[in-house]
């Protein structure tokens, strides 16, 4: 209610011409957000039942099926009603990860089996249980089941977990296929497809090849999108294990990894991981680097930096052509530790995906695991937080994502091009906005490729935006953009770009941009594009009275230098804080009041640790000193003792 208050203040001035008195700040404020174009509806569920959900499949006559992490199967009839109906269809299987239908059957990844569950008789319940295929299990809890996905040939692709023994920071292959993706024929028989895999819990069939979404981990610096090419390597060795099957069409062997990654007291003699506190790795290596050394490596082809585009990423759809206005035919991503989804555009460029990813819609009431199309155009999303916290109230659930047809502004795409970048917008730009280079910014950023769990945006850097063409039409900008880097994210702002109807700023002025290829063609000519840069303007317009009162700051800076000498040092959270959790995804897991996966950093204040006791905590965590969170905090050596220090502080002045 109070953003529509501001919108008809909005529609007011506008009316009377007066909204040309408001500043860009106010103006970017009161433009509509997320909420005001998709709605989140609530799905109705019998009192009682845990819908822990891990498979959603709409069926041909528009009920849907919905599979729980509990062993439940559920048709829900009329789904999108005001009264659905929950028929249970099967019960007692073993944590459903996955649900898929073909041919009148259901099929479902359990953790050690696909399964195809049929109704012979009629009655509305599976009475014929079929092993399709069945996989090791070492009983260790990691070891989930994704899936199934089904090709166009009819076969089904199932993705295996790997598990955590002690220490659980460090995962591993305990039984064969484990951190492999599998190809199984109806009639039973497997095909090993590529490994590489960690935590795979998002499967997606997009128009004919496979991609799955990981999280990040040991070896996985961020969450991603892959491409998961027959024979790939993705990202973390420990499937490797079995890359000497006969069968394997995976090359790679464990060794070769280990023996790039430096420096090598991540590793013991026998190849095991050492404790995370021993590590100290200021050389480092990326995945682009080990690629160019290691055919057979996929890198990521969207990344989907950690803590900003989720913290556990999950099911991979593509958006129909008819549905969600301008962005038909894109992915959306799902999150689970986030409770919200991201929308991502790729392109291939030099025969490889690569393309660019946005927030979209946070707010569910739990984390958001599965997502399915319902006939009418809306999205299911199923809902379960056990085992690894999320955002939102609940613990579970079933909400559906509803667009009500009006138009956001919004990036619709952005495409790489020889010198830079071309943005397609959903809504005209104002031009003079759009035409001046102070509008934008461009950074670039990648993480290590190593054995710790995690790691910290490294080699950031500002790239210098040299001119931007704005189409006449006023629905695209090119951009020109210096030091462009293979294999680097690229994270494009558009804060001060703004809508030629009323002037509003983006729904998401920021995109993720993964660059794995730079294409070929014509750069534009700087007689082209448009140089204005009105910040540098301003500038240069306020030096004179900036020399003005140099000599009298002079004087009143040294007393002000002296009185802060006698006092303790203030950090101010914006300046000194709030960057530094960035850039160590602290903020991924917790927040200054409000329990998300961990405890919020007041509660941690209340413990009254010291400054030193805290850092050491953040390198070495004790999930003996929180019981009440099932996710235990991974070791972040990688935190530099400096800054852990001044998080420290921070946190103790929370007190």
């Amino acid at each position: 209610m109070k953003n529509r208050s501001k919108n008809i203040l909005r529609s007011m001035l506008l009316a009377t011409g007066l909204i040309a008195c408001l500043g860009t700040q106010v103006q970017a404020q009161e433009s509509p957000m997320e909420e005001d174009f998709f709605k989140i509806m609530r799905i109705s569920s019998p009192e009682g039942t845990l819908l822990e959900v891990g498979g959603l499949t709409v069926l041909p006559n528009g009920n849907l099926g919905v599979s729980t992490r509990r062993g439940d199967i559920f048709i829900v009839e009329n789904p999108t009603s005001a009264q659905p109906f929950f028929r249970k269809f099967a019960s007692g299987l073993h944590e459903v990860l996955g649900l898929a239908y073909k041919d009148g059957a259901l099929y479902a990844a359990q953790r050690g089996e696909l399964t195809k569950m049929t109704d012979t008789n009629n009655d509305g319940k599976a009475d014929l249980f079929e092993t399709v295929y069945a996989w090791p299990l070492s009983g260790n809890y990691h070891e989930y089941s994704f899936g199934p996905k089904i090709a166009p040939d009819g076969s089904f692709f199932v993705s295996a977990n790997l598990g955590f023994p002690n220490p659980w920071w460090h995962a591993k292959s305990l039984v064969p296929m484990r951190g492999w993706m599998m190809r199984i024929t109806e009639d039973g028989k497997m095909e090993p497809w590529a490994t590489g895999l960690r935590s795979p819990a998002g499967l997606g069939m997009i128009d004919g090849e496979m991609f799955y979404s990981e999280n990040q981990g040991d070896w996985v610096g961020s969450g991603g999108i892959w491409h998961v090419k027959k024979g790939a390597f993705t990202v973390h060795p420990g499937g490797l294990r079995w890359a000497d099957r006969l069968d394997s069409p995976v090359k790679l062997k464990q060794e070769q990894i280990f023996s790039k990654i430096k420096p090598r007291e991540e590793f013991d003699d026998s190849g095991e991981p050492v404790k995370p506190e021993n590590v100290q790795n200021e050389d480092f290596v990326t995945m682009y680097d080990m690629k160019e050394e290691l055919p057979g490596l996929q890198t990521p082809a969207v990344w989907l930096p950690h803590g900003i585009l989720g913290i556990s990423n999950s099911e991979i759809v593509k958006i129909p052509e008819e549905n969600f206005g301008p962005f038909g035919g894109q992915l959306l991503v799902g999150d689970q530790g986030q409770s919200k989804i991201m929308r991502v555009v790729m392109e291939k460029v030099n025969g490889e995906y690569q393309g660019v990813a946005f927030d979209f819609r946070g707010g569910f009431q739990s984390g958001v695991l599965r997502m399915a199309w319902a006939p009418d155009g809306s999205l299911f999303v199923g809902e379960t937080s056990r085992g690894w916290g999320a955002a939102g109230d609940a613990n579970q659930g079933l909400q559906r994502l509803v667009w009500n047809n009006k138009l956001p502004f919004e990036m619709r795409t952005v495409k790489a091009m020889p010198d830079g970048f071309e943005i397609e917008f959903t809504k005209p730009v104002d031009r003079k906005s759009a035409a001046d280079i102070a509008s934008y910014g461009v950074e670039s950023f990648i993480y290590k490729y190593h054995a710790v769990y995690g790691s910290p945006p490294v080699n950031m850097a500002t790239l210098p935006i040299k001119g931007v063409k704005v189409s006449e039409d006023g629905m695209k900008a090119r951009l020109i953009v210096d030091n462009l880097r293979k294999g680097y994210i690229h994270h494009i702002k558009l804060d001060g770009v703004r809508a030629k109807d009323n002037y509003y700023s983006l729904v998401h002025p920021t995109g993720y941009y993964t660059l794995n290829n730079v294409p070929e063609g014509q750069k534009l000519s700087m007689s082209e594009v448009s140089t204005i840069n009105s910040a540098t303007a301003q500038q240069k317009a306020g030096t004179a009275k900036t020399a003005q009162k140099s000599a009298a700051s002079a004087t009143n800076g040294a007393q002000i230098a002296k009185q802060a000498q006698a006092k303790s040092v203030v950090l101010d959270f914006d300046k000194d804080i709030k960057p530094l959790l960035a850039k160590n995804t602290c903020l991924a897991c917790h927040s200054t009041d409000k329990k998300q996966v961990g405890p919020a950093f007041r509660e941690v204040a209340k413990r009254k640790y010291s400054d030193k006791q805290i850092v050491q905590l953040i390198h070495e965590p004790k999930p003996e000193n929180w019981p009440s969170y099932a996710t235990p905090m991974p070791p972040m050596p990688q935190v530099p003792e400096a800054e852990a220090l001044k998080i420290a502080s921070w946190i103790n002045s929370l007190k």
